[in-house]
């Protein structure tokens, strides 16, 4: 059980030039390192076991002997490693000189994958020496090989090997797991050999590099292997030869990165001595292939225009793992496992990739103040463009001093500013009600005062207790019927306001709430417009942070005091009496935190995860902190299950409500109206996701 995640390392060892003894033992020595560490995929750089410096050496019938002998030498002494270890170096036919990457595993050399593009311009001259092989020349059959090399000598090493650029390496028992190879130059060029054998099928791509160092050329190169990443949908690892190559004319650094679908997972600084290591998630990459239907479009007509399948050669990379091994490996101090988390050895291994408790909401300040930035211009922007095509003359917002409709209003005002109507326009309806407090209702008066918008107030409390007469409905019994009766009134009041001044109603609901339905169906459940239907409640949050920091720094205090307090009250529906003066209806106290719910929102809406896997991934998020670290664990194990379990009850038990959203702007990466990224059944069941979550 790995769930999806294989470790992965890029080595820069240490190197003599043209010693390939000496490099061997080195590459040894690493891939030992790596393997103890964890990493299942270990990259070495190009021509490594020589050097890529060699220059007119590369021709020295020596040198090549030693290349093979060194590989045989790497093969034999890594036989004991569960890693697939990949290595460059020279490999002749008697015909040509090729660089090459040798994909070893288990003592044996299982793949020899030679550089298509040969560079042969500026402080490059490869082509001197070294031939590039043709995908003309990958062998279709898969039984015999097109090219042979000469092992001078050294046992038959490359009998059993596939030779050409078409060979994936798959685990047995993860197909998803597929690895593609590519040299250096490779990924320069605008088609790269990684995008065919991502087409074929590869999830990971490793590259064997010796790129030089020159000034910005460090930047240009993490620009590259984000971008191949992102368009292939794979991870890659870029292994970059380090500085004990010749600096006769260029300076080499060693600046490896690994990165996954776009994004940079681990990255070696220029002339930083050490692996570089990260987990891969290819369940993910998987999971993002299947969802982007254009690529498998792309990769059928690829398969049309080059008619040359992929040959894979299949390994037992990823061996399964028991429930306390991966807990275990993820550093847990639960009493039940704590002898067995004391072992030695690849079972005593910690995850190491960081999983974000806020995976809508960037870690980064500045990154985080621009997210805001764009999300609430994307919101306003929408709404913008519906004023302008209805030609509104208002808007109206059910104004209650909580955070949802706090960010509406701020929206507003934003989109009202872009159409040029003033803000008095927007009409802020405060509706106190049975469960209204002092300071809710004092933090909404005040708000729309400090926006510009014009509020009024309506009381709700005499027009439910007459429908409560009208319904039969006991006005001490503070049931379902209770709480939805002051909802849907409230609703009503706002349609009707809007009908009367030629306006929209602004939806305030958010994607935590219509994830788990907690909104009254024809009440707060719907509007003319909603602007914050794909903003999680932990995002919303940060918004109306952003918002009062904005107000702070351009000297609107009061503002940005009355939003922090705002920030500072517990979220509720205020629908039920309060306790004292206190709110005695707190959402998160009854549906559970936000925080899991959002998180659980994000993984099973935006990649489908399953509920092991989800529940692994809050453990890393959550609780798998070493307390010697003297961090503190947010959540507990039971805790996280308890609330995983009652989140898919009640996302499939509200879909109806779902069902029929009013329309409102996508501004990220999930989304749950039905005219757009999520469509399901109102009676589907939750059954199968149910059980897995008891078998946790």
């Amino acid at each position: 059980m790995n769930y999806g995640f294989i470790k992965a390392a890029a080595c820069s060892p240490a190197l003599s030039v043209a010693d390939a003894d000496f490099n061997a033992d080195e590459i040894i020595k690493n891939a030992k390192e790596a393997a103890k560490n964890g990493a299942k995929i270990i990259v070495f750089p190009e021509l490594c076991i020589t050097g890529y410096t060699c220059s007119d050496l590369f021709l020295q019938d020596t040198l090549l002997r030693s290349c093979v002998k060194s590989l045989k030498k790497i093969a034999e002494q890594t036989a004991d490693l569960e890693s697939l270890i990949a290595v460059g170096l020279p490999l002749t036919d008697g015909k040509a000189l090729y660089n090459v990457a040798a994909a070893v595993f288990k003592g044996k050399v299982l793949a020899l994958v030679p550089k298509s593009y040969i560079p042969n311009y500026a402080e490059f001259y490869e082509r001197r020496h070294f031939a590039p092989f043709s995908s003309s020349l990958n062998d279709e059959s898969g039984n015999e090989n097109k090219i042979a090399f000469e092992d001078f000598g050294n046992g038959g090493i490359f009998d059993e090997a596939k030779i050409g650029t078409n060979i994936l390496i798959q685990d047995e028992k993860n197909p998803s797991l597929k690895i593609g190879f590519e040299i250096c130059e490779d990924l320069w060029v605008p088609l790269a050999p990684s995008t065919n054998t991502a087409l074929l099928g590869a999830t990971i791509t490793a590259n064997l590099s010796a790129s030089n160092e020159i000034v910005g050329k460090a930047s240009y190169r993490r620009t590259l292997v984000s971008a191949q990443s992102a368009k292939n949908i794979s991870a890659y690892i870029y292994a970059n030869a380090g500085n004990s190559e010749s600096t006769t004319d260029l300076v080499f650094s060693g600046h490896s990165i690994i990165a996954e679908n776009g994004t940079i997972l681990a990255e070696k600084k220029p002339f930083e001595d050490k692996i570089l290591y990260a987990e891969i998630d290819f369940e993910r990459l998987s999971h993002e292939r299947i969802k982007t239907t254009t690529f498998a479009s792309c990769a059928i007509e690829n398969q049309k225009q080059k008619n040359q399948p992929a040959r894979i050669i299949k390994i037992n990379l990823l061996k399964d793992e028991t429930e306390n091994q991966i807990k275990n490996k993820t550093g847990q101090n639960f009493d039940k496992n704590k002898k067995d988390s004391q072992k030695s050895g690849s079972e005593s291994l910690k995850f190491e990739r960081k999983i974000s408790p806020y995976p809508f909401v960037p870690q980064d300040e500045n990154s985080r103040r621009e997210r805001c930035m764009e999300v609430v211009e994307l919101q306003a922007q929408g709404l913008a463009k519906r004023l302008r095509h209805v030609n509104a003359k208002s808007a109206v917002i059910g104004l209650s001093g909580g955070l949802d409709s706090t960010l509406a209003l701020l929206v507003t005002c934003r989109a009202f500013d872009l159409c040029k109507i003033s803000r008095k326009q927007i009409l802020s309806i405060t509706m106190p009600g049975f469960g209204t407090t002092g300071r809710t209702y004092k933090n909404a008066c005040l708000l729309a005062e400090k926006t510009g918008s014009s509020l009024s107030e309506i009381n709700i409390s005499k027009a439910v207790l007459q429908h409560f007469k009208d319904i039969g409905q006991d006005e001490n019994v503070h049931d379902v019927t209770y709480e939805n009766c002051q909802a849907r009134e409230r609703t009503q009041i706002l349609m009707d306001i809007a009908n009367k001044n030629g306006g929209l109603v602004i939806g305030t609901g958010d994607l935590s709430e219509q994830a788990l339905g907690w909104a009254t169906y024809n009440g707060d459940h719907m509007s003319m417009y909603g602007v914050n239907g794909s903003i999680p409640k932990t995002l919303v949050r940060y918004l109306v942070q952003y918002f009062a920091d904005e107000a702070l720094k351009n000297g609107e205090k009061p503002l940005s005091d009355c939003l922090n307090d705002i920030l500072a009250t517990p979220v509720s529906p205020e629908l039920l009496p309060p306790d004292g003066k206190d709110i005695a209806q707190k959402t998160e106290e009854l549906v559970g935190p936000y925080t899991l719910h959002d998180f659980f929102i994000y993984y099973v809406l935006r990649f489908g995860f399953s509920p092991k896997k989800i529940f692994f991934l809050a453990r890393q998020a959550f609780i798998i902190q070493p307390e010697s670290d003297g961090k503190q664990k947010m959540y507990t194990e039971d805790e996280i299950k308890k609330w995983l379990k009652s989140f898919y009850r009640r996302f499939f038990a509200q879909q109806f409500k779902r069902s029929c959203m009013p329309d409102g702007a996508k501004v990220g990466t999930v989304n749950l109206s039905p005219r757009g990224d999520w469509r399901m059944p109102s009676d589907a069941s939750a059954a199968i996701w149910l059980k897995e979550c008891e078998e946790l």
